[in-house]
């Protein structure tokens, strides 16, 4: 299986903990960039190294997801990063204009452990074996 890289744009430490946690336990030795904000995801991706794909809470101090994914998809250099939108909210509106702006997926995050694994799991699998833009 192809290695990844993941950017994870997440503010809550326990949420990155519990994402890196499931990779583990899995068996998944992808390498996951992390930050914070909107704002220090944009800084690490005028780096040398694009992710393969990122996935985007959208509840975040000083650049929300939504304002990192309007910035990301305006910009010709990154807009074909996939972004899968991983939050609590399950609004309809909020889930319409992430697809509208060109989020790639939407995952509702799951109250259950259990629940989270199998969804990350299977998020991961997908993008395992997905044909993506390498450089």
């Amino acid at each position: 299986m192809k290695k990844l890289t993941i950017l994870l744009i997440e503010d809550d430490e326990i949420e990155r903990m519990k994402f890196k946690r499931v990779c583990s336990k899995n068996n998944f030795e992808h390498t996951i960039v992390e930050a914070s904000n909107g704002e220090i995801a944009l800084s690490i991706l005028n780096g040398d190294k694009l992710p393969d794909f990122i996935l985007l809470d959208l509840n975040m101090p000083k650049m929300d997801g939504i304002e990192f994914l309007k910035n990301l998809k305006s910009n010709p250099a990154l807009k074909f990063i996939p972004i899968i939108v991983l939050s609590t909210s399950n609004n309809y509106n909020d889930v319409k204009h992430c697809y509208e702006i060109g989020a790639s997926g939407y995952i509702i995050k799951p109250l259950h452990f259990e629940d989270y694994k199998q969804k990350i799991i299977s998020l991961i699998k997908y993008w395992e074996s997905n044909e993506l833009i390498a450089e």
